[in-house]
């Protein structure tokens, strides 16, 4: 237990400082996971590419094709709640239990009320983000908001255009920055102790990102990394990207986050 520190004056639960090069490592878990449970793992996977797709497909009807690039950017907020079956299906692995339809895709059942509380947060967050983005173009006095056709060309050519991307990268990043240290590990932490609450989750989340600087910064780019690439193929590749990182978050939770009956 010397490396590690307690989140509470109880034993339970302690944080471990992990080496930097570590998400390396829980991508590979996580990719074994996903080899072992291609089915699973590419539907749950699908979700957000099927959900990203009406979400984009509204929004050109009602012709407000200026948040798409912040729905888009906002998915970092409510991805880990997306991937709770994902969790689940490294949960029962790692314990050798069954891994069925029921048990994957009902998996908020073993803590409802919590993971709901969780989820709704997570939301606040990207609705507060899309709100901001429609107070940015306000606020930088575009003449109108750019249809569809002409979007591309005002964000990229205007003269607002190098302030506008600049204060909107960084205050989103404050915004995912806080986000992720709330949402890191508190879905993991709610679906693996079932009794936990929300107060519980978002403590140990906060330690455990605060203790493992350096490796949870290289997690946080893998993450932006492999969800952008996933983006660009028509979101497709997300149906492959997003199981790869919900396992590999799965395996980065128990390798951080320990408790007192099992070993640092």
């Amino acid at each position: 237990m010397s490396d590690s520190v307690s989140v509470f004056r109880a034993p339970q639960p302690r944080v471990r400082r992990v080496p930097v090069d570590r998400p390396w490592r829980w991508l590979a878990a996580g990719w074994r996971d996903l080899l072992a449970t291609p089915g699973y793992s590419v539907a749950c996977g699908l979700v957000p590419v099927i959900a990203g797709w009406l979400a984009i497909g509204l929004l050109i009807g009602l012709d407000l094709p200026y948040l798409v690039l912040p729905l888009g950017a906002g998915f970092f907020f409510v991805g880990p709640f997306l991937a709770v079956g994902l969790y689940e299906i490294s949960r029962r692995r790692e314990s050798g239990l069954p891994i069925d339809r029921e048990g994957v895709f009902l998996a908020w059942r073993r803590n409802p009320d919590q993971l709901a509380l969780m989820g709704a947060l997570l939301l606040f967050f990207h609705l507060a983000w899309m709100r901001f983005a429609q107070l940015l173009f306000a606020l930088f006095e575009w003449r109108s908001f750019p249809s569809w056709d002409r979007f591309a060309d005002l964000i990229w050519s205007s003269s607002h255009s190098l302030p506008f991307l600049a204060t909107g990268t960084v205050c989103g990043a404050v915004l995912a920055a806080l986000a992720f240290m709330i949402g890191a590990f508190s879905l993991p932490y709610l679906l693996d102790r079932g009794e936990s609450n929300l107060f519980e989750a978002i403590a140990t989340s906060v330690a455990a990102v605060r203790a493992n600087a350096a490796p949870m910064l290289l997690w946080a780019a893998l993450i932006v990394f492999l969800i952008a690439v996933g983006m660009l193929p028509g979101l497709l590749g997300l149906a492959v990207t997003v199981p790869l990182i919900g396992h590999a978050t799965w395996h980065a939770y128990r390798d951080i986050v320990v408790f007192a009956e099992e070993p640092a």
